[in-house]
């Protein structure tokens, strides 16, 4: 058994080795530690070194490792200097190779709040990320500097993802006419929420639903109900294809469809209700639309979550360069993998312990 035998091996072992000089640790043997030590619950490089000399005769029989066990200063140098742009390709290469048919992409940032340097005068990187609705893998990702540049990064993302047949929904912030347009022309379809950064859009929209300036018979209605622990939350969709009357409709691509959204909260006997709006490429189907609503928070609670809570994300105080960035691509390796592989039936932290008990759950991990 060698590293060649891991599919990934074939998908990251390419990526240009940023080291020059007094090379004693080659990169696929440092990317396959990390990745394998993050598995089992590694937070920073100290630990990372530490996983990998407590597993070394195991590791040495499909890693080469020519040098032994490189020292936490030597991994955190490397991920440091790796070019984020080339391990994001090489990451996005690999989810596409795993992916099975998808029907739905939530794109949405999240600010790693600890890669905030004072003393170097960096701010906090803001990661971008696809995530594969129903499939539970994130597709890609890619970084900026500031939550505001998530106009400019979300084209950047797309372009190298799969559209077709793909609905894509993102919030207010990617709620923009070049997006709609990159999207249609990759022949997928969005949904978009909108807020005050299309203000005029999200007033006509309200207007018309709130004047009921529509035959009521012309919309397609649906509702959902879910409850638990005295909480009842229900959700009345309503949605229009009757734009003609839209300003500016044309400069939306492929744009069929307005939606409005109610939502009405119980809690301990209080109601609350809240109104929120959407513009779409899809057909007047409410039913669909709901679908893809509901689906986007999916990324929330299925992906930030996680990050969050099992990962710690947001107390990692790696800092240094492109590590932070290159860090965050590690963890969604991880994530993908552990979703990926089904034999154990378990949730994420208890496939992390697992893996780090066995060697043989491990090796299932690296195999999917």
């Amino acid at each position: 058994m060698n590293n060649n035998d891991f599919a990934i091996s074939s998908h990251f072992n390419n990526i240009t080795d940023p080291r020059k000089y007094n090379i004693r640790h080659k990169l696929i043997d440092i990317i396959t530690i990390a990745i394998c030590a993050l598995v089992c619950g590694a937070q920073n490089w100290v630990d990372v070194e530490q996983y990998a000399d407590s597993k070394q005769d195991w590791l040495k029989q499909f890693l080469e490792l020519p040098g032994g066990i490189p020292s936490h200063d030597t991994i955190g140098r490397v991920f440091s200097m790796l070019d984020p742009k080339q391990f994001t390709e090489a990451f996005i290469n690999w989810s596409q190779s795993i992916k099975s048919i998808i029907n739905q992409i939530a794109i949405d940032g999240k600010t790693l709040r600890a890669s905030y340097d004072k003393a170097a005068e960096k701010g906090a990187i803001h990661m971008i990320s696809a995530w594969a609705v129903g499939n539970g893998i994130v597709l890609g990702q890619i970084k900026t500097d500031e939550k505001s540049n998530e106009i400019t990064a979300i084209p950047e993302l797309i372009k190298q993802i799969e559209l077709e047949n793909t609905i894509v929904s993102i919030d207010a912030m990617g709620c923009q006419k070049a997006i709609a347009e990159q999207i249609v022309a990759k022949k997928g379809d969005y949904v978009f929420s909108l807020k005050g950064n299309h203000s005029s859009l999200h007033d006509e929209v309200r207007m018309f639903f709130e004047g009921q300036g529509y035959d009521p018979s012309e919309l397609d209605r649906f509702e959902s109900v879910d409850g638990d622990h005295g909480r009842i939350e229900i959700r009345r969709y309503a949605t229009s294809s009757d734009i003609a009357w839209l300003q500016g409709k044309e400069h939306w691509s492929g744009l069929k469809t307005i939606t409005q959204v109610q939502r009405e909260r119980h809690i301990d006997g209080k109601i609350s209700s809240e109104m929120s709006y959407y513009i779409s490429s899809l057909d007047k189907d409410a039913a669909k639309i709901a679908r893809a609503i509901r689906g986007h928070w999916q990324i929330e609670n299925s992906l930030h979550w996680i990050l969050d809570v099992t990962f710690d994300e947001d107390r990692c105080r790696v800092r240094k360069d492109h590590a932070p960035a290159n860090m965050a691509i590690l963890r969604h390796i991880v994530i993908n993998m552990i979703k990926q592989e089904k034999s154990f039936k378990g949730s994420i932290q208890t496939k992390r312990l697992k893996a780090g008990w066995e060697n043989s759950y491990m090796l299932k991990i690296l195999n999917t």
